[in-house]
């Protein structure tokens, strides 16, 4: 049956994870049926300006709960992104004020699932979770820590779908310097620091490390460009200035698609061991190449099988003995790429999309048998 999905997020030209996010799942999940249909409450960040609403994507400003509501009442099926730092309100509580006016079935994404949150964090999460007909966490490691360590008054609600990531081939190694890639909106946390500092275990490679993405927008309005600043003083400091290279380019897809093909092995040395979700290890996963990564549980959950390796966090030693054993050691590249081919299918976006398509079908359709 065609449907109406209604998206409650960050939105293009918003430029962050949520924002791309949703934008993906919303096409793949309106072209999964032709003929469906989409509407979109885009969450304004402070600095953006107000654009006119259109038929299809409506701004949010705080304070306009019962027009986002509106809005997603207007569609099948409901689905709102939850991240503390979008929404107004402290911790982000003015999404309940949406959630609590909804009279369709609601899925919540969680993009984030604290080990220790504080009092209102884990009151507004558990709020958020209540509401929901359905919670799609992306990892297990982040159902079982909402399970754990929340009052989650319906278990089975809870379902696993993983990010989705656009299917891209992975082109034969080429010739020359080895390429090693970090990708993502930069910020403090990312960690790339420590893999500046391993650099100099590896001159004797000769490696490119490429730190790729803009400053994070919320980063560059608090304190503009002052972690790029201190990066490249690390990588003077280290002597490795001759094998650092920044692109502060926004990435827009078909550029990415490029980077990522060209890169031998991409590298993700976050400081957080807190994080359930990484769209950027899904995307290097998807494109079948090898990950060396610090050990988040997104990364020991996806890389158990050996489609990369895991390091401690912060541990520049531990990063380039990693990373030597990739682009050195025989068979283990091609490895890694095997085994992330077998993971590619059910992190295709199409996979993905198909997934949500199916749990929004049961929740109209059982919310139908409870209206009769």
């Amino acid at each position: 049956m065609v449907r109406t999905y209604g998206f409650m997020s960050t939105y293009p030209p918003t430029q962050c994870g949520l924002a791309t996010f949703t934008a993906s799942l919303r096409h793949h999940l309106t072209a999964v049926r032709p003929g469906s249909g989409s509407r979109v409450v885009r969450v304004l960040t402070d600095a953006e300006t107000a654009p006119a609403a259109t038929s299809a994507v409506h701004p949010m400003r705080p304070g306009a709960a019962e027009d986002a509501a509106a809005v997603l009442n207007g569609c099948d099926v409901a689905v709102v992104q939850h991240e503390y730092g979008i929404y107004a309100g402290r911790d982000g509580a003015e999404v309940l004020s949406v959630l609590a006016r909804l009279r369709v079935p609601v899925i919540v994404v969680l993009h984030t699932v604290l080990t220790a949150p504080t009092p209102g964090q884990r009151a507004v999460l558990e709020a958020v979770v209540d509401h929901a007909d359905a919670v799609v966490t992306m990892s297990e490691a982040a159902r079982k820590r909402l399970l754990a360590g929340y009052s989650v008054e319906r278990p089975g609600d809870v379902v696993v779908i993983p990010h989705g990531a656009v299917p891209r081939s992975a082109p034969a190694r080429r010739a020359g310097r080895p390429l090693i890639l970090t990708w993502g909106l930069l910020g403090r946390g990312k960690g790339v620091e420590w893999g500046i500092a391993a650099l100099d275990a590896l001159r004797d490679l000769r490696p490119r490390y490429l730190v790729a993405g803009q400053t994070h927008p919320k980063v560059l309005a608090h304190e503009g460009e002052a972690y790029r600043n201190h990066l490249r003083d690390r990588a003077t400091a280290h002597d490795v200035a001759n094998l650092v290279e920044f692109d502060s380019a926004y990435l827009e897809d078909d550029v990415l698609a490029k980077l990522v093909g060209l890169a031998d092995v991409v590298l993700l040395p976050y400081d957080s061991s807190e994080q359930v979700t990484s769209g950027v290890l899904v995307e290097a996963l998807a494109a079948r190449k090898p990950v060396v990564a610090t050990e988040f549980p997104h990364a020991v959950e996806l890389l158990a099988d050996g489609a990369g390796l895991l390091v401690p966090h912060r541990s520049p030693g531990a990063i380039a003995a990693a990373l030597r054993r990739v682009l050195t050691e025989p068979g283990l590249a091609a490895g890694m790429r095997d085994r992330s081919a077998s993971l590619s299918p059910a992190l295709s976006w199409p996979a993905v999309a198909s997934r949500y398509r199916h749990l929004a079908d049961h929740l109209v359709n059982a919310r139908v048998g409870v209206t009769r």
